[in-house]
């Protein structure tokens, strides 16, 4: 006990027995005992205090942290927000013309396949017998349809 071996203990128990005598000893060695305890007790409660207060320091750190993430997120979102409507805005434009020249391009389609689309007429056959003459009934037409070409025409 604090580095003290068993012969010097006994020369410290023999040297306070002589000062203080039997009928203080017990008293003394009563109040030696707790003063050893609250010294150790507020040792103690020091140290958890130490240790509680590096723990909150720890969480201050982590909180810190986390509210710089929290604030680049905000950014990032704030800056994405913005730029989204910038971007929506060209979007709305760039379909507007996209529909308009669409039409446009149908509207031409239109012309270019009236221009080179083959107008049809249509020719009626009589139907003969075999014997090369009509028959007795209404003669039997059949419609053939022919397709000419404009530069035929």
């Amino acid at each position: 006990m604090f580095g003290m071996g068993l012969s010097e203990i006994f020369f410290i128990v023999v040297i306070a027995i002589l000062f203080l005598g039997p009928d203080k000893l017990p008293d003394a060695m009563v109040q030696i005992a707790k003063f050893f305890r609250s010294f150790k007790r507020t040792v103690n409660d020091a140290k958890t205090t130490l240790e509680e207060e590096l723990k909150i320091g720890e969480l201050k750190e982590e909180a810190f942290k986390y509210k710089k993430q929290l604030d680049e997120a905000t950014a990032k979102l704030e800056s994405a927000a913005s730029s989204d409507l910038t971007l929506l805005d060209e979007l709305t434009e760039t379909v507007e013309e996209v529909k308009k020249s669409e039409n446009r391009l149908e509207n031409e389609a239109e012309e270019v396949k009236e221009k080179i689309e083959p107008k049809r007429e249509v020719v009626t056959f009589s139907k003969k017998s075999r014997s090369g003459s009509e028959t007795k009934n209404a003669p039997e037409k059949k419609e053939f349809e022919v397709r000419k070409k404009e530069s035929d025409v």
